[in-house]
């Protein structure tokens, strides 16, 4: 079921009112969430999925993930990390996983961003290129 135009406004006046000093908080959102269901407006479960949508897409936005083929060692860590915050922030968090299907080199995701320099995604890149 299609959300109604004034449930889509009421989740972002929500979402827009769960910051605190620009950063999401998360006891807002739940006092929110509490006030949403204890008043039941029209459509309020839709409202509800709306709101944890914007908020699931907002936390996304400030977690970088770190795939590459092998582990990294502690000065490239450091490295990464010192680069990815200071391009998107101090309060990103970040998580390194290995992948050995990369062969080699790193993608990195950050909400929806992505930045894949790994060998796997240059060689898909020329087949396709090539079969073309």
């Amino acid at each position: 079921m299609k959300l109604a135009k004034e449930a889509r406004k009421l989740s972002k006046a929500l979402f827009r009112a769960s910051f605190t000093n620009g950063a999401l908080d998360g006891k807002k959102v739940g006092e929110l969430a509490d006030l949403v269901i204890k008043d039941k407006p029209r459509q309020y479960v839709g409202v509800l999925k709306e709101l944890s949508r914007l908020v699931r897409l907002e936390l996304a936005k400030r977690h970088a993930t770190i795939e590459s083929a092998t582990e990294l060692d502690s000065a490239e860590r450091d490295a990464l990390v010192k680069t990815i915050k200071a391009r998107f922030g101090a309060d990103i968090t970040t998580e390194f996983k290995t992948q050995p299907g990369h062969i080699g080199g790193v993608r990195i995701q950050i909400g929806s961003d992505v930045f894949d320099s790994t060998v796997r995604n240059r060689l898909d890149r020329l087949s396709l290129d090539l079969a073309a």
